[in-house]
């Protein structure tokens, strides 16, 4: 009897851990053909050389938050633009730079407040960008930003970047560290 109840959920561990699994190759897939461009450039690329919490890059956590956004708004069956958001979601830790670093960042201490207008900057430079998007970018560190998100893309990423932040800075979502050998994606991936 107790051989054939771990067989049950041996098996329904089985299938929900593929459900996880279809879900995050669903999710890629959207995030890879709405940002494409973004994730073959350069810029993105760079973004792998700088740590954003405990050992998680800025390029890992900014995937993250797009997929973590997607999951809030699939779970809580919100309407939104998903290629809007997946966008904003990447690109709102756009500010190119290691915050960490005390003798080159002279705002260290005030970068929660002052990165999203240089992420918003960056990315206006690289990217057409929508208003939606920017909205994304510049108020994703709500309340440290004053002015809440206009639309709910924002307000998901907003929420999405908050959980993400808190189990990196936890190491309860650990990373691999900094990548030193950035390369370019080709566009087979």
């Amino acid at each position: 009897m107790g051989e054939r109840r771990s067989g049950r959920r041996n098996r329904k561990q089985a299938i929900k851990w593929m459900r996880r699994l279809d879900r995050q190759r669903e999710w890629n897939a959207q995030i890879r053909e709405a940002a494409g461009d973004i994730l073959r450039s350069d810029n993105f690329h760079k973004t792998s050389t700088y740590i954003q919490h405990g050992n998680v890059t800025v390029s890992s956590h900014c995937m993250d938050v797009a997929k973590c956004s997607l999951a809030l708004a699939d779970k809580l069956h919100i309407p939104c633009n998903r290629k809007e958001l997946i966008r904003g979601a990447l690109l709102h830790d756009y500010f190119l730079y290691d915050w960490h670093d005390k003798d080159h960042v002279s705002i260290h201490n005030l970068h929660g407040f002052y990165h999203p207008g240089i992420a918003l900057r960056n990315a206006s430079r690289e990217y057409p960008l929508t208003p939606r998007e920017q909205d994304i970018i510049k108020k994703h560190m709500w309340p440290l930003t004053v002015v809440p998100p206009v639309y709910r893309e924002g307000w998901i990423v907003t929420s999405a970047d908050k959980w993400c932040s808190l189990l990196e800075t936890l190491h309860v979502h650990k990373g691999h560290g900094i990548n030193r050998n950035v390369t370019v994606y080709d566009n087979k991936r």
